[in-house]
């Protein structure tokens, strides 16, 4: 008989007009339902962690830290949903608790979405930021910060539509306000998108020495807006990422090996036999040389006021420094070899002729003629007169 009542007390006490019976069922289906998804969600966060121990396991290692963000509060509340279907609901509720479900569902993904982007992200500058230490640049907390942004702005669009808000005229309001942001900062944005530009083409990286036009030195920092050069003169170069991007850059830090293209002259009293021992010289010399490569030595031409000579040797050696000390050493060496040869480096000079030319007989006859007349003129008077 106690039984019965107190069947009957469970059966007949409505809340909502739903048997309080039901509401137990539904409240023990929801705790089941949260216990099983915290367990299975615990076991796949332990398999990719442990498959995350492998090297280069990055996606492993992230795929982890994504279920480990899983929010217990939308799970317990998926479990109350999961419960709540349960319950003979009537029609408009059951249509607000599949909104619900939709919310949930959006929240989670984008929570999950969320902190997948940001580790990845985090893990691809942290790699290619090993000139600096391996710390996250402004710019790749910037970029971290849109995407935070652009996936949360596509979420609360997503959650307005399904609860039945008209969002068109909301996202075109936010186009033209965009429009106008965009014109009022179009400089700063588009130093911003060449930072990011720079970013990921890696044109250049700190530490670079490279030559931008006239400019020449060594990558200190790449901002949002601005690129930090140190100068070889020791002051610092500030550019901006703009400018940077529409101009030639030379990146010597990437140079392998250096060609390098010297030229000089010989002076005309070489003979024909000294001028064709010339260029066998220049080749021992460089070959004679570590770290350089060969490639040819020519009597080039007639110049001026010199015989013109061509070399063309490989530098093995990227840097600067020891290419000038090849450089250096080899035209000791050729000083030393043509001295020994007989011949003499040229350099400017012009040789003029002078050469004199003798008087013409018409012009000083001519005078001769006028004054033998004019005195005969004369005579031919004084006899008249006397």
């Amino acid at each position: 008989m106690t039984d019965n009542v107190f069947g009957a007390f469970f059966t007949d006490t409505l809340f909502l007009g739903i048997p309080l019976l039901n509401w137990i069922v539904a409240l023990a289906a929801a705790c089941v339902a949260f216990t099983v998804a915290r367990i299975a969600i615990g076991f796949v966060q332990r398999r990719l962690r442990a498959r995350s121990q492998a090297h280069d396991a990055h996606i492993s290692a992230i795929a982890a830290e994504v279920v480990a963000g899983t929010s217990n509060t939308l799970l317990a509340l998926a479990a109350l949903l999961i419960g709540a279907g349960l319950l003979d609901m009537p029609a408009r509720w059951a249509g607000r608790i599949d909104g619900l479900w939709f919310v949930v569902a959006i929240l989670q993904i984008a929570l999950w979405a969320h902190r997948g982007m940001v580790l990845g992200m985090q893990h691809y500058f942290r790699r290619h930021a090993a000139p600096q230490g391996g710390q996250i640049t402004a710019l790749a907390a910037l970029s971290i910060w849109g995407i935070k942004v652009l996936l949360w702005a596509v979420v609360l669009l997503a959650m307005l539509s399904n609860m039945g808000v008209n969002i068109t005229a909301f996202v075109a309001s936010l186009g033209v306000g965009g429009i106008a942001v965009a014109l009022a900062v179009q400089n700063i944005l588009g130093d911003l998108f060449a930072s990011m530009s720079i970013a990921i083409d890696k044109p250049f990286e700190v530490n670079d020495f490279i030559v931008v036009g006239t400019l020449a030195g060594t990558v200190e920092h790449v901002g949002l807006k601005t690129t930090r050069i140190r100068s070889l003169g020791g002051e610092q170069i500030v550019m901006s990422n703009a400018s940077m991007l529409t101009a030639t850059i030379q990146n010597y830090k990437r140079l392998r090996e250096r060609r390098v293209v010297f030229q000089f002259g010989l002076s005309y009293d070489c003979t024909a036999e000294q001028v064709r021992q010339v260029p066998r010289i220049v080749e021992r010399i460089i070959r004679a040389q570590d770290k350089t490569r060969f490639d040819r030595s020519h009597f080039k031409g007639f110049g001026e006021s010199s015989l013109d000579f061509e070399t063309v040797y490989i530098v093995l050696d990227p840097g600067y420094n020891p290419y000038m000390d090849i450089q250096q050493a080899i035209n000791l060496e050729m000083m030393q070899a043509f001295e020994e040869l007989g011949v003499r480096f040229a350099h400017p000079m012009r040789v003029l002729h002078v050469e004199s030319l003798p008087r013409p007989r018409q012009r000083d006859e001519a005078p001769r003629r006028l004054n033998d007349g004019m005195r005969a003129e004369q005579l031919g008077v004084a006899a008249r007169g006397t």
